[in-house]
């Protein structure tokens, strides 16, 4: 690397100075060269350390202008942040406020299970009572249902004696019935009794059958008429009307063109005697037998 012109031009002045002020030796001479050489040398090496520098500082321009690119994105970076700081800031306070009033809401939980509590230990008491009083309860209806097996065979026995009463006065009734009627019939009907009136239970093909109180054929002019008869204490449109359906099917079953239908009684109301009329049952009162 060559000095610069300047610099060359400076040091001929200063030798050319030198040599008209003094008088040089060769020796002198040669030690201005010297040094005149060590400056070359110097200057040299000061140019390729000011390049160095200056490469180093282009380096340095360059790292700083990477340097400035990374500051700027992490300012934005930090924006960024500051942003999402303040957003969880306020999420947080939000979350706070809701914590706040999830403890306000688990207090007034807390109360009502108190409460809840409270109320489960008065049931708890008030279905021991109840327990108690269901137990109480069960042994009362314990001695009502033997006092009421008691009563129901006692029943079953007054049942037994009133039927047995109601069978002795209902065949009490037709056996005077059985006496009585064929006077009666032949009074009334011109009608006289072939063999006797009786009791009797009329078995159909199929097995199921009827039973009869007064069962009896007569004649009259000739022909035959089937006579059937109810035998009630105290006679019911209800009795009236079964037995006007349990004459129909013993007509048809023994085959008679005519029939007599009688229904003695010892009472009834004048509105079932009517009934009976209308329905052509000829009723008949034990008085008059």
């Amino acid at each position: 690397m060559q000095i610069s012109t300047e610099l060359y031009e400076f040091v001929i002045r200063v030798v050319d100075d030198r040599v008209r002020e003094i008088k040089v030796t060769r020796e002198d001479f040669n030690a201005l060269k010297q040094v005149v050489e060590e400056l070359v040398q110097a200057q040299k090496k000061t140019e390729q350390r000011v390049e160095q520098l200056a490469q180093a500082q282009k380096k340095t321009e360059t790292r700083l202008e990477e340097l400035a690119q990374a500051q700027k994105k992490t300012e934005i970076r930090l924006e960024e942040l500051a942003q999402a700081q303040k957003k969880t800031e306020i999420r947080l306070e939000e979350l706070a406020q809701a914590q706040k009033k999830t403890e306000i809401r688990l207090e007034e939980l807390a109360q009502a299970q108190k409460k809840t509590e409270t109320r489960l230990e008065e049931l708890a008491q008030a279905q021991k009572k109840t327990e108690q009083r269901v137990e109480q309860l069960a042994q009362a209806q314990k001695r009502t249902e033997e006092e009421l097996c008691s009563l129901i065979r006692e029943h079953a026995k007054t049942r037994e004696m009133v039927a047995g009463l109601s069978d002795t006065v209902g065949y009490g009734l037709e056996n005077q019935a059985y006496k009585a009627l064929p006077r009666l019939l032949e009074r009334d009907f011109d009608l006289k009794i072939k063999d006797r009136l009786a009791r009797r239970y009329i078995i159909y093909e199929d097995g199921k059958e009827d039973e009869v109180n007064v069962y009896g054929w007569g004649m009259k002019n000739g022909k035959k008429i089937l006579i059937l008869g109810e035998s009630e204490v105290k006679l019911s449109r209800k009795k009236l009307t079964r037995f006007l359906k349990r004459a129909e099917r013993i007509k048809h079953y023994e085959g008679a063109k005519e029939i007599l239908l009688l229904a003695i009684t010892h009472m009834t109301h004048p509105k079932i005697e009517e009934y009976a009329r209308q329905k052509g049952i000829k009723v008949y009162y034990s008085y008059e037998f």
